[in-house]
């Protein structure tokens, strides 16, 4: 007993070694940390290099780990600009009914460069364009059938303008419409078409 606890005696001021969990752990490699993060929101869906430059900024890794990372992610193809935009050009088109003012808004919202924007959006033709614009606009006609045709051109103008048609190409379009709804066939005859389009506005909650 007494030998043991002679061997438990330490000199005054002398500390006990560091137990393991007590080790200061090393500062991590912050381009290790950039791979993990990148990683990370790669898995969930792609991303653009400015998407991911911002969310390492935000991380707090330094400037110069950060752009090594993103290069070399660029270069193994794991970071393609072009190819983001092309892919998001066909998804929003197709899935939101989209057309290139709004699409090009989206992708210089995410830090596309202004070429490869101008590439993708050479995928959509005007015609599919049009084809699209009358889509909307006679799903959107089924559901307005007792709305005055004054009141129905607005809505829709406004539906075509915040999706990114141009206003010619919306009038047009919203015009041949009415013109073939029963009861509605004189109403470009009757007004003045560009004086209702003029300032439209519309309220976001037609958009869908």
């Amino acid at each position: 007993m007494a030998e043991r606890q002679r061997r438990r005696r330490r000199p005054p001021g002398e500390s006990a070694a560091p137990t393991d969990s007590r080790r200061q752990t090393p500062p991590a490699d912050p381009r290790q940390q950039a791979r993990d993060i990148c990683l990370r929101l790669l898995a969930v869906r792609p991303r653009t290099r400015a998407e991911l430059a911002t969310a390492l900024r935000r991380r707090g890794i330094p400037d110069e780990d950060a752009v090594a990372v993103l290069e070399r992610y660029g270069e193994v193809g794991m970071i393609d600009d072009e190819a983001f935009a092309k892919a998001w050009v066909t998804s929003r088109h197709s899935g939101r009914g989209l057309a290139r003012g709004a699409l090009a808004r989206e992708l210089r919202q995410r830090g596309v460069d202004s070429s490869a924007i101008g590439s993708a959006l050479t995928e959509l033709d005007p015609d599919t364009e049009a084809t699209t614009a009358r889509a909307l606009v006679d799903r959107r006609l089924r559901s307005m059938s007792g709305v005055p045709a004054e009141a129905a051109f607005r809505r829709l103008v406004g539906m075509l303008a915040r999706k990114g048609y141009s206003s010619g190409l919306a009038v047009r379009t919203v015009r041949d419409a009415l013109a073939e709804r029963p009861g509605d066939a004189g109403f470009a005859g009757d007004v003045d078409l560009d004086a209702l389009s003029d300032g439209v506005v519309g309220d976001s909650t037609d958009e869908r």
